[in-house]
């Protein structure tokens, strides 16, 4: 069963001038807007799907509120749901079912039998069918309807997820892609790539999303890349070919590889003779985006329990931290030198009592002082009064 997950370019795929050629199947998501023509055996396209080319297939399933601005043909049966558009002309060469309210500009030729769908959708159709069948007891015959929808033949499929956009510039997604021995054209946006045995006529770019470990990863194996890549990790292995520059948080490359443009890797660039993917598809999984302890900057454990080697570093970081303030203080000699210990009230009032005592005695010895220095003043009068005499 097929899971439109990301998209998927399968092999011998080539991107013509007006078309896109598929070997395989073609499954097209809802709400997808392609600028190429679809050439596959079996052709699936959902709802509000814009088709700007022609779509050529062995049996052709058009969804409801499509629009296909060329031609149609089914080489066996065709199915068109209500509301679809057909600026082109419609072919069919087996059996046409068709629903209401379908627009077709140039006509149809239908050489089967042609029946006009009944209002009731069929998934409807199917699920009240189930109900009898389960009401009836029937559970054999409810068993076998399911693996009949679920083993239908999808050889090979070319898988477009929901909102995808293809035109000749850009290949944009919001799920991831992958490329198999093709030959792809446009720039290429989408959250994770993985390119093998292609050639891309154009640029890589892969964004990080929270949560998601895989996102943001281009993986390139045996093939060449006409133009840059961007994204967290980037991965080139043996063969493989880049004309512009590698930017990325990390870069993984083999040797026998060639990118002739600059390569950057914030976190750094591996450069090794054999690169094991699996390993480093793994350590991204493990390791959230943006944590310290990734695979490049991740410590050597140690015999010391984290607990002591913790309190060690901080009372080191103290320690350094102290020293570091003396000398900046000692350097400084205008700097305010806090004291230590702020003194208690009572220590304050002591010191304060000591301090006036200390006044108290010195006030004395000046005043005994004056009254010596008056003393003698007298005296000396008194004697010069007496020779005088």
């Amino acid at each position: 069963m097929v899971t439109p997950d990301r998209l998927t370019i399968p092999e011998n795929t080539v991107f013509e001038e007006g078309s896109i050629v598929v070997d395989g199947d073609t499954i097209v998501c809802p709400g997808s807007s392609i600028s190429y023509g679809l050439t596959a055996k079996k052709i699936i396209i959902g709802e509000k799907v814009k088709i700007d080319g022609d779509v050529v297939g062995e049996e052709v399933r058009i969804d409801s509120w499509c629009t296909i601005k060329g031609n149609v043909v089914s080489k066996g049966e065709a199915y068109i749901a209500d509301f679809t558009s057909i600026e082109g002309k419609l072919t069919v060469f087996g059996d046409l079912d068709i629903g209401r309210n379908v627009k077709i500009k140039e006509g149809f030729e239908a050489r089967g039998l042609i029946t006009i769908q009944d209002p009731l959708p069929t998934i409807i159709f199917i699920f009240f069918y189930l109900l009898e069948l389960l009401r009836l007891g029937k559970l054999e015959e409810a068993e076998q309807l399911f693996e009949e929808l679920e083993d239908e033949e999808i050889q090979n499929p070319l898988v477009i997820p929901e909102n995808t956009v293809i035109d000749l510039n850009r290949i944009q997604t919001e799920a991831g892609i992958l490329v198999k021995r093709s030959r792809v054209v446009g720039n290429i946006k989408a959250r994770s790539a993985e390119i093998n045995d292609s050639e891309v006529f154009g640029s890589v770019r892969c964004r990080a999303v929270e949560n998601d470990g895989k996102s943001g990863v281009v993986l390139v194996r045996n093939s060449k890349i006409h133009g840059a890549i961007e994204g967290r990790v980037v991965v080139v292995l043996k063969g493989s070919k880049v004309v512009g520059q590698i930017n990325a948080e990390k870069v993984y490359v083999e040797e026998n590889c060639v990118v002739e443009g600059n390569i950057a890797g914030k976190s750094g660039i591996i450069v090794k003779p054999h690169l094991n993917v699996s390993k480093i598809l793994e350590n991204l999984e493990k390791v959230p985006e943006g944590s310290e302890a990734s695979s490049l900057n991740k410590y050597p454990p140690s015999e010391t329990p984290l607990s002591e080697r913790t309190a060690r570093e901080i009372t080191l970081n103290k320690s350094a931290k102290s020293v570091k303030m003396e000398r900046k203080i000692r350097k400084d000699p205008f700097r305010f030198e806090r004291p230590d210990k702020i003194p208690s009230a009572k220590e304050a009032f002591k010191s304060t009592k000591s301090e006036l005592s200390e006044l108290n005695t010195a006030v004395k010895l000046l005043r005994d002082l004056e009254e010596e220095r008056k003393t003698e003043g007298k005296e000396e009068l008194s004697k010069s009064n007496r020779k005088e005499r």
